[in-house]
């Protein structure tokens, strides 16, 4: 076993619950206990199917949760673009599709949580969610809150025995985020009666007209009492069990009431990429020396100011020299690619030759708003011909070649 391997990580905690009881402490005891036999039955039943070597699960598990209506289905698309992933999401619901499960469901109630732990783990052992997943509505009861927990239990502990061997790489450290969009009881409820009449009528028209795909239609989208019932069932149930995980997972908490754009960016702000929660730590550690681009820009602009004003006060010859070499030889070629953005100059001028007026020329570019890229190009050119040794002598010429971005111009075409 290798040193550096963890004994556990800091989000894959034992299936011991993360705070102590509430005042209903027994029952909380019982669902601890009844979690345990649950996923330890599933647990044994995967060990029966699969060798241990291919219980490989997703790099990244998202789990999605909100109230109805909350946008669960409209921000699924964009949540899997924020995070590059392709797999289409994992929907809790619609992996229980029996007739017992639709009539639960229909009543406002839940499917028991036997039948969700056995097909989620099983589907997320499908090599197309390898590098992450996107679970909808789950977990939502405590007894699938401990089973998760147990779960990423069992991922560490596959990923400490598999470490340092051949395998290692398929037992990447899962990063498990927890989403929770949500929206009031009146938002609530008037969208999922909104949904409801939608519905509606896109499936009468296709059942007028023959074209396009019906619709599902749920009982609790046309009911104003199972609609309020069924987010009574979420603040009741799915609630308390995603704030449960609030301690222990990444939690993002979204503010859904707004408009979807409004909604997009609170995800976007949510989701930026942290090499701490994402990369193995011993990948984290290797990197640490190099610091992060969002680092080394903080105090940039002041420090270019200084810079500036200090060629000014302390070199100001110098400093007039590098504009009039700018206003006279690179800015006519610049104007004449304002379209394009890039305009690219070759210059055999001695005054590169100075490191000063060099940083003088890159700092003034990027004040101004360009970006600068200057390399220098060493060409010998023969300058003497020995008839007698046959020997050629050359000189070297120096070229200095500038590529210089900025914003182009927009052109609007037809």
């Amino acid at each position: 076993m290798n040193p550096d391997v963890p004994p556990a990580n800091p989000a894959a905690p034992s299936a011991a619950p993360a705070s102590p009881p509430a005042p209903g402490g027994r029952h909380q005891d019982l669902e601890i206990k009844d979690a345990q036999l649950i996923f330890d039955a599933v647990w044994k039943g995967l060990l029966a199917d699969f060798a241990r070597s291919e219980l490989r699960f997703p790099k990244e598990i998202i789990l999605l949760g909100g109230a109805p209506g909350a946008g669960k289905g409209t921000n699924t698309r964009f949540i899997l673009r924020a995070r590059d992933l392709t797999c289409e999401p994992l929907v809790v619901s619609s992996l229980l599709d029996t007739a017992e499960a639709r009539r639960i469901k229909d009543a406002g109630g839940m499917v028991g949580d036997r039948e969700v732990i056995d097909i989620l783990l099983r589907h997320l052992l499908k090599p197309m969610y390898r590098d992450g997943v996107i679970l909808d509505g789950f977990p939502r009861t405590t007894v699938q809150v401990e089973c998760l927990k147990l779960l990423v239990d069992q991922i560490q502990k596959l990923r400490r025995e598999f470490y340092d061997t051949p395998l290692g790489i398929h037992f990447r450290q899962t990063t498990v985020h927890i989403m929770v969009l949500f929206v009031d009881e009146a938002t609530s409820i008037e969208r999922q009666l909104q949904r409801g009449q939608e519905v509606r009528l896109h499936n009468e028209e296709v059942r007028r007209t023959g074209m396009g795909m019906l619709l599902e239609e749920r009982v609790t989208d046309y009911d104003r009492e199972l609609a309020q019932r069924r987010y009574r069932v979420f603040k009741e149930q799915t609630w308390d069990a995603l704030q449960s995980l609030k301690e222990i997972f990444h939690y993002h908490f979204i503010n859904a009431q707004g408009p979807v754009r409004e909604v997009e960016n609170n995800i976007l702000n949510e989701l930026q990429y942290q090499s701490t929660l994402e990369l193995d730590p011993r990948t984290h550690d290797r990197l640490r020396s190099i610091p992060v681009a969002s680092e080394i820009i903080v105090h940039a602009r002041q420090e270019l100011v200084k810079r500036l004003d200090a060629y000014e006060l302390e070199q100001g010859e110098l400093l007039g020299r590098v504009v009039t070499f700018i206003e006279k030889k690179i800015m006519p070629i610049v104007k004449r690619h304002a379209i394009s953005g890039v305009a690219s100059v070759n210059t055999e001028d001695p005054l590169l030759d100075d490191q000063k007026a060099m940083a003088m020329l890159i700092d003034v570019f990027s004040e101004r708003g360009y970006h600068l890229v200057l390399d220098l190009h060493r060409i010998e050119v023969p300058e003497k011909f020995d008839p007698a040794t046959g020997q050629i002598t050359c000189r070297v010429k120096k070229v200095y070649r500038l590529q210089i971005r900025f914003h182009g111009s927009e052109i609007r075409r037809g």
